[in-house]
C-alpha cells in the first residue's frame, strides 16, 4: 500500500508542475490543498485521471485535488516525495496574484486545517460526556465527568494557543513565539481580571460595543476581555508579531538573536495587543455575529433554507471556513452559534443521492465509488460523493442541495443550536445539547432534520435524476459497441460445431441464474460449471471483446459464428480480481488455445458462482443450434453444433448486450 501512496505522490507532484512549482501543500478531512506558484504548468486531466484521485477544485487561491479518507496517507508520501519543507505548511505568497478574498479564505482554510481532527475530537468527546451528564449517566460532579470534560473542551478553551502555531506557520514567524502569544492570551490572571469588580471607566458607554476598563498599562486604559475560546484576536496578534519579527530580524546581531528577537516580538505585541488588537477584533467579531445572528432571529426558516442550500456550494468554494470562524466567535461571546448549527445534517441529503444513484447505476466503477462514498457520508465527509459521484452528474447535485436546505429549514424550525464545535455527520448530534437546561426538542429536530434531508434526497434522486446518473457510461458503453460492430461482410459456413472452451459440467442455458442469459435473450448455446480455472478458445478464429475485468471474451469463428463466454453471474463487480486475460482484442487463435485465467476458490470466496454460459450472439443467422453433451465435458469435446443449408454472406451484427 505504501508503494501504491509513493507512486500516486509521484503522480500528483508532476502533474502540479513539479515540486519546483510548489510553495506550500496541506490538506483537510479529503483534499491535498496546493498553493502553486504558476497554476497554468499544472495538467489537470492528468491528475484526474489518475487512480487515487477523486477529481481536481480551484478555489480560494488553492489548488485543491481531492483523495478521500486516504488524504492523510497521501499527503505524507507527497511531503515525503517533494521534500518539502517544514511539512510543507509555510507558503511563499510574494509573486501570489489571486484576489484579497481568495487569500482571506486561504488563510483561515491553512490556519484551521491543521487542527481541524483535534477539533472534531474535542467536539465529540465533549458532545458525549455533556450527554452523559444531562441523562444521568455520569455526576457532573464527579471526578469521572470533570477529567472527561476537561479532555474534550481543552481545545476550544485554549483555542489562542492552538492557532498561535498555526497563524505563526502562515505567516512566516517563530511557532513557539505564536504559541507564546496565544498563552498569554488565556493565562488565567488575564481571564480573571476580565470579570474583576473593579471597574475603572467604560468605553464607548450606552452602545453595543460598551466595554469595562479594569486596568492599566503604563497609564494606558487596558479594555480586558476573555479571549479563551476566540479566533480574531489571535490571528492578528500573531499577524502584527510576524511584521515585529521580521523587522527585528534584520537589525538585531546574529550572535543575540535567538533570545533578543523574542523579546523584542513579545514585549511589542501583547501590550498592542491586549490596548488594541484584541479589543478591536472582538469588536469586530461580535459586529460579524450580530449581522448573521439578525438573519437568523428574522426567520430561523428562512435562513435555514438559505445556509442548508448553500452549504455544499460553500465547501466546493473553500469559503464555509468563514462561518466556522464565526461560529467560534459566537461561542464565545454567546454560549450557542445558531449559525453553524443549520448546516450539520446537509450531509445526509447528499448520502441520500448517492444511495438512489448506487440503486440506478448500470457502471460497476460508479457504483464502486458511490459505495465508498455513501459510507464516508454517513460520518459527515461528502466531498467524496460530491466531487466523485454527483457533482460530474450536476442535476443530482443540485437534488442534494434541495435536500441540505430542507434541513436546514428544519433545524431553523426546531431552534436547534450549537453549544460547542461539532464534528461531522452522526457524531454532530451532541454539540446540540445544552449543558445548562433541557434539549429534547433540539435534539429530536436534529434527528429529524438528518432522516429528512436523507429521505429527500433519495426520493429526489430515483424521480428527477436517473437520467443522469449514466449519461456518459452508455455513450461510452454505446462507442464500444460500435467498435465491436463495425460493419463487415464475412462468409458464414452455417453448418458448425464448437468444442468445449472448459474442464466442467454442462449444464443448460435455463438452468444458469440469471434471466438474460436463461431466457436466451443474449443468444442460444448451453453453460459450464468449470472445476479448472483456464477458458479456452471453443474454434479457430479472432477476438473481438475483450474486457478490462477479463471476466468475459468474445470471438468470431472462422465460419462466422460469435461466442460470448462470460466467466460467472456479476463478477464485473470484482473489478478484475482473480482474473487475467491471456489474450488481446484482434489476436487469431486456434481452437483449444487458453484465452482466460481464473482462480475460482479466490470468486467464490466472494461469494459469485463461476457457471459460465457459452452463447451464440449472431443466433438469428442459423436455423438451429443444438447442445449435444450433458454432464462432465473436457476441453476439446464437441459440445454445439450449429446447422444450416448453405453458405451465404451475412452482415456481422457484433450488436450483443454488454454484460
Amino acid at each position: 500500500m505504501a508503494n501504491n501512496y509513493n507512486n500516486l505522490a509521484k503522480s500528483i507532484i508532476k502533474n502540479v508542475g513539479g515540486k519546483d512549482n510548489v510553495n506550500s501543500v496541506v490538506h483537510c478531512t479529503t483534499r491535498l490543498r496546493f498553493k502553486l506558484k504558476d497554476e497554468k504548468k499544472a495538467n489537470d486531466d492528468a491528475i484526474k485521471d489518475t487512480d487515487g484521485v477523486v477529481t481536481v477544485v480551484k478555489a480560494a487561491g488553492q489548488y485543491q485535488v481531492v483523495i478521500g479518507n486516504e488524504v492523510n496517507d497521501v499527503y505524507e508520501a507527497v511531503i515525503k516525495e517533494g521534500g518539502f519543507p517544514n511539512g510543507g505548511q509555510v507558503p511563499d505568497d510574494s509573486d501570489d496574484d489571486s484576489s484579497f478574498m481568495d487569500k482571506a479564505i486561504s488563510l483561515i482554510s491553512g490556519i484551521f486545517t491543521d487542527i481541524l481532527g483535534p477539533l472534531s475530537a474535542g467536539g465529540i468527546i465533549k458532545g458525549l460526556v455533556v450527554l452523559a451528564g444531562v441523562i444521568g449517566l455520569l455526576s457532573i460532579k464527579s471526578g469521572t465527568y470533570q477529567i472527561l470534560y476537561a479532555i474534550g473542551d481543552s481545545i476550544f478553551y485554549f483555542l489562542p494557543i492552538f492557532l498561535g502555531v498555526t497563524c505563526a506557520r502562515r505567516f512566516k514567524m517563530n511557532q513557539f513565539i505564536g504559541l507564546a502569544i496565544g498563552a498569554v492570551l488565556t493565562y488565567p490572571t488575564m481571564v480573571q481580571l476580565a470579570s474583576s469588580k473593579t471597574v475603572l471607566g467604560t468605553l464607548f458607554a450606552n452602545t453595543p460595543f460598551a466595554s469595562e476598563i479594569h486596568t492599566n498599562f503604563l497609564g494606558i486604559p487596558v479594555v480586558t476581555m476573555n479571549y479563551t475560546s476566540t479566533v480574531l484576536p489571535i490571528i492578528f496578534a500573531v499577524w502584527f508579531a510576524s511584521i515585529i519579527e521580521h523587522w527585528a530580524n534584520k537589525w538585531v546581531p546574529s550572535v543575540i538573536k535567538t533570545f533578543i528577537v523574542p523579546v523584542v516580538t513579545m514585549m511589542i505585541t501583547l501590550p498592542v495587543a491586549f490596548i488594541v488588537i484584541g479589543p478591536v477584533t472582538t469588536w469586530l467579531g461580535d459586529g460579524i455575529g450580530a449581522v448573521m445572528s439578525s438573519i437568523y432571529h428574522f426567520s430561523p426558516i428562512i435562513a435555514g433554507l438559505l445556509i442548508g442550500g448553500l452549504w455544499q456550494v460553500l465547501v466546493i468554494f473553500g469559503i464555509h471556513w468563514g462561518i466556522v470562524a464565526v461560529a467560534t466567535t459566537d461561542l464565545a461571546a454567546l454560549g450557542y452559534d445558531p449559525i453553524l448549527g443549520l448546516t450539520c445534517m446537509v450531509c445526509y441529503a447528499q448520502v441520500g443521492v448517492v444511495l438512489a444513484i448506487i440503486k440506478q447505476t448500470k457502471d460497476p466503477n460508479l457504483k464502486k465509488n458511490a459505495i465508498g462514498a455513501f459510507f464516508s457520508g454517513l460520518f459527515g465527509v461528502t466531498e467524496p460523493a460530491i466531487y466523485g459521484v454527483t457533482l460530474p452528474r450536476k442535476i443530482p447535485f443540485v437534488l442534494s442541495c434541495i435536500g441540505g436546505a430542507i434541513s436546514g429549514a428544519i433545524i431553523g424550525a426546531f431552534g436547534s443550536v450549537l453549544y460547542m464545535i461539532p464534528s461531522m455527520g452522526i457524531f454532530a448530534i451532541p454539540g446540540y445539547v445544552n449543558p445548562k437546561g433541557n434539549s429534547t426538542m433540539q435534539i429530536a429536530g436534529v434527528v429529524l432534520a438528518a432522516v429528512v434531508a436523507f429521505v429527500v434526497g433519495f426520493i429526489l434522486q430515483l424521480v428527477f435524476g436517473k437520467k443522469y446518473v449514466d449519461r456518459a457510461y452508455d455513450e461510452k458503453q454505446a462507442k464500444k459497441v460500435q467498435e465491436i460492430s463495425k460493419a463487415a461482410v464475412a462468409t458464414t459456413n452455417l453448418s458448425t460445431s464448437l468444442i468445449s472452451p472448459l474442464n466442467g459440467e454442462a449444464i443448460a442455458l435455463s438452468e444458469v441464474k440469471d434471466e438474460v442469459f436463461s431466457s436466451g435473450a443474449m443468444g442460444k448455446g448451453m453453460a459450464i460449471k468449470p472445476t479448472e480455472g483456464i477458458l479456452c478458445a471453443p474454434a479457430d478464429g479472432e477476438i473481438i471483446m475483450t474486457f478490462p475485468t477479463s471476466h468475459a471474451i468474445g470471438m468470431r469463428t472462422k465460419d462466422g459464428a460469435e461466442v460470448l463466454m462470460h466467466i460467472g453471474m456479476d463478477t464485473v463487480n470484482l473489478q478484475g480480481k482473480g482474473f487475467k486475460t491471456l489474450v488481446e482484442k484482434g489476436q487469431q487463435v486456434k481452437a483449444g488455445d487458453k484465452l482466460v485465467k481464473f482462480d475460482i476458490p479466490a470468486i467464490e470466496k466472494e461469494g459469485y458462482t463461476v457457471t459460465t454460459p457459452i452463447v451464440i450472439t449472431n443466433s438469428s443467422n442459423y436455423e438451429e443450434i443444438t447442445p449435444i453433451v450433458n454432464g462432465k465435458v473436457k476441453v476439446g469435446e464437441k459440445i454445439i453444433v450449429l446447422q444450416g443449408n448453405d453458405k451465404k454472406k451475412i452482415l456481422v451484427s457484433g450488436q450483443q448486450k454488454l454484460a
